[in-house]
């Protein structure tokens, strides 16, 4: 017997319309130029849905809905193979004549209306009735192709598969018996010669000679057992994605296909409910080493995922993440009940005696209870069966010992060297825990070759998505919902599109920003905004009714994409609830508005409990020193233990360059003006010389100490008198600084003459007998700290028990949107690079 022979086999969509038919059969002839090729092809489209409507309806007595079907059948086949003649012919003048195809599938449709008409006749449908039925889908389309493949210029012959695969008497799932089935074949390959045969998947026949089906992937057990008999040297299953995928391409879309799997894991994934194997597929492929291949239809040039007993030696990375959907988890708890250890095999023997199947089962280690993954339709017979198997234990019980929990997703990660590669198990539920995902029941089999946890349904895209990128089989995706497009919310966009590129390729992360938000305007894109014009976009962009909207509906179709964060860079009023809404729906929350931070002390800490409960990020190093770590260095002295005994500094950059420019001698309205136009100053300059915007981070600080103070306890006096703060319109401002300038400038003149120098600070002394936040114009010596800074630098100093003699200095720019823009990012990045787990 040839050892040469490669398996084709084409499923149902392969074959669903004319342009697939005709590429199918353009790819057989380019393969068989290659060398000797059997095929295997499934009944076209829909047909076998269409045939069991059929059935359905002759069962009723409706006849003629069933014989309108058959006709239905019937025009498909030929509009399919008149089609790809046509098309055939048009790309290949030399095919040979149209065959006549109207009078073979009308013999082949015959016998199938006088069979459906009898189940009219008798109202009654059995399952050998039933697999006769479902055999002429097969038998049509394998037809078809034969004829086409013979005027394309490769001669063909229809094979029925039933003349050659043995099986029991189990209509719909028929085991085979191998030996008959590989005796008949060996007689069967001399009659082919060097014509192609067409062979019918998914079919049988038992030794009497009536019609079996296969079951589930019939069709590619058909081609494996073929490849089998015939000694084929591969198996080629053809099919609409180039292989076998990391993760569900419609959940993860940087999903690529593997280069190659075990048999092993091939048979994992297939437990796993991966539709593209099952488990008797591959059984005549690990007893004879034949290696399969999947490739895509429409782009038969992929390589494909080849499934083989070799396996690199050293691999180490996972395989696939798979989700099986639409489950119910049943838990079972019986406690003071002997014989414990029982509870589990007599649970599972009445799933199994109720038809049930049990995707995941796991028993308690004290033997006391057990849990089980079932399909949802099957819950309530899953629940009866188990009852009536352990009644005699339910009576003992006032509570219910049967708990479900539905709809639940099964998700699982299979690789074949799992078991010798250390912190898989750590790096998975890591990856589920940071997203915040809640996991119901966890399973790992003695092999390592997987692992598995059951999940809630509504967790299920963002739980693929987290456990995919965890293993590095994607960049880190990292979305983002920018609120805010002013100073700094305008930098941020501009650095994010500078960096894309540049964080892809050295940090293996994807920076997407998918909406931008104004007070008014919306954009959003699940695939990414084009930065490049986001101005006249979100001018055009439709108009909300409020804010509050915008961000709630912007924020709830965030929630559904990966490592969602939700950017605040207004300085907006009640954020802190719409922070709450992000956290309840998975998102971080990154914030250059110190606004929320500042609310009511009580309300404050609600907020940072509602991130930590429900494992949400919620970063704001820019509330303070724009891109300078003071937050996080303070945080830093506190989580080791050190003793915070002062903290003074300048928290301003703007008033820093206004008391930097008024020690040289500018007026004071001059050096406003000059802030104002570089973008140091809010809109209104009022905000700066208030002082107020200094109170703000100052409080920050000190509740980052414990220090339960509100607004009014920080004690501040503005740069300026109160009166000229209070002005309403920025004319009427201007002119209050120019009459203020002549005093303002003898002050800074006996500042000068004292060698003083005027800096604007701020004073958190925890264990104060007076006022313990105090922020105001001081005059300082020229040896203190924030004398020597430069223009709009701003700087905190730490003295604390280990920093006593010389304080803890963070000093820099601390003014200008592209700064705290940079802040911003970074604290972005920072939330990518902790989920990553890196």
């Amino acid at each position: 017997m040839s050892h040469t022979y490669r398996v084709m086999k084409f499923g149902g969509s392969s074959v669903g319309a004319p342009e697939r038919v005709a590429r199918v059969v353009e790819l057989i002839t380019r393969e068989r130029a290659l060398g000797p090729i059997a095929v295997v092809v499934s009944a076209m489209g829909d047909v076998t849905d269409w045939l069991l409507d059929a059935i359905a309806a002759a069962a009723r007595g409706d006849d003629a809905t069933a014989q309108q079907i058959a006709d239905r059948i019937e025009q498909l086949a030929l509009d399919n193979g008149r089609g790809a003649y046509a098309l055939l012919k048009e790309r290949n003048p030399n095919v040979g004549p149209e065959p006549d195809f109207a009078p073979v599938v009308a013999e082949l449709l015959s016998p199938l209306r006088q069979i459906l008409y009898g189940v009219s006749l008798i109202r009654e449908r059995t399952p050998q009735t039933t697999d006769l039925i479902l055999s002429f889908g097969e038998r049509i389309s394998n037809n078809v192709l034969a004829l086409l493949a013979t005027a394309n210029g490769v001669p063909a012959v229809f094979q029925d598969a039933r003349e050659w695969t043995v099986t029991n008497d189990r209509f719909g799932d028929a085991l085979v018996n191998w030996n008959a089935t590989a005796s008949r074949l060996r007689d069967l390959v001399a009659a082919w010669g060097d014509r192609v045969p067409f062979n019918t998947g998914f079919l049988g026949r038992t030794d009497d000679g009536r019609t079996t089906t296969l079951g589930r992937n019939g069709s590619d057990y058909t081609a494996t057992l073929l490849a089998r008999g015939i000694g084929a040297a591969e198996v080629h299953i053809w099919t609409d994605v180039s292989g076998v995928m990391t993760a569900d391409p419609g959940i993860v879309a940087e999903a690529y296909p593997l280069e190659r799997l075990s048999y092993m894991e091939a048979l994992e994934l297939a437990c796993f409910g991966t539709r593209m194997f099952h488990p008797r597929t591959m059984i005549p492929l690990i007893e004879s080493g034949i290696p399969m291949r999947i490739r895509n239809t429409m782009r038969p040039d992929d390589p494909g995922t080849i499934v083989s007993t070799s396996f690199v030696d050293g691999e180490n990375r996972p395989t696939s993440v798979t989700s099986l959907e639409n489950l119910a988890l049943i838990d079972v708890e019986l406690r003071r009940v002997a014989h414990q250890a029982q509870i589990g095999e007599r649970v599972l023997r009445a799933l199994h005696q109720a038809g049930v199947s049990a995707w995941m089962s796991v028993q308690a280690g004290h033997g006391q209870a057990i849990a089980v993954a079932v399909p949802s339709g099957l819950r309530d017979v899953a629940v009866d069966a188990i009852r009536e198997e352990l009644v005699a234990e339910f009576e003992r019980f006032e509570v219910d010992p049967i708990q479900v929990i539905q709809p639940v997703t099964l998700l699982s990660l299979v690789a074949e060297t799992m078991g010798q590669t250390p912190r898989v198990s750590a790096r998975f539920f890591g990856a589920l825990g940071a997203a915040g995902i809640n996991v119901r029941a966890i399973a790992q089999g003695a092999t390592g070759r997987s692992i598995s946890c059951v999940i809630d349904s509504a967790d299920t895209r963002a739980g693929v998505r987290a456990v995919h990128t965890a293993f590095n089989f994607a960049h880190q995706e990292v979305n983002v919902l920018v609120l805010g497009k002013g100073t700094v919310g305008s930098h941020l966009l501009r650095q994010m599109e500078a960096q894309r590129e540049f964080l892809r390729d050295e940090h293996d992360i994807k920076l997407n920003v998918v909406g931008l938000a104004s007070s008014r305007q919306l954009l959003f894109d699940e695939a990414g905004l084009d930065l490049a014009d986001w101005q006249q976009a979100l001018q055009q962009a439709p108009t909300g009714s409020s804010t509050r909207q915008l961000i709630d509906e912007a924020s709830e179709r965030l929630a559904r994409l990966p490592v969602p964060i939700l950017v605040d860079c207004t300085g907006a009023d009640g954020m802190e609830e719409r922070y709450h809404s992000a956290f309840a729906r998975g998102i971080h929350v990154v914030a250059a508005n110190k606004k929320p931070l500042t609310i009511a002390m009580p309300e404050r800490d609600r907020l940072m409990q509602d991130a930590r409960a429900r494992h949400r990020e919620y970063h704001y190093e820019t509330t303070v020193g724009a891109s300078l770590p003071v937050i996080d260095t303070l945080k830093n002295l506190v989580r080791t233990g050190d003793e915070v005994r002062l903290i003074e500094g300048c928290f301003s950059g703007t008033l820093g360059y206004l008391t930097n420019e008024l020690m040289a001698g500018v007026g004071l309205a001059q050096a406003v003006r000059t802030a104002r136009e570089l973008g140091y100053t809010e809109p209104m300059p009022q905000d700066d010389l208030s002082g107020l915007d200094v109170a703000r981070k100052a409080l920050i600080l000190a509740r980052e100490l414990d220090m339960p103070l509100e607004m009014s306890d920080v004690q501040v006096e503005p740069l300026v008198p109160a009166s000229i703060i209070d002005t309403p319109d920025l004319d009427t401002f201007f002119a209050a600084l120019e009459a203020h300038e002549a005093e303002f400038a003898r002050q800074i003149t006996a500042y000068r003459e004292q060698g003083l120098v005027l800096r604007y600070i701020a004073r958190i002394d925890p264990n104060a007998d007076g006022p313990r936040l105090r922020v105001g114009p001081f005059a300082v010596p020229a040896t203190h700290p924030a004398a020597s800074l430069r223009g709009s630098e701003a700087f905190v100093a730490f003295t604390t028990a280990r920093y006593h003699d010389y304080p803890l200095i963070v000093r820099g720019s601390g003014a200008g949107g592209a700064v705290t823009a940079a802040g911003v990012l970074a604290d972005i990045l920072r939330i990518a690079q902790a989920l990553r787990g890196r």
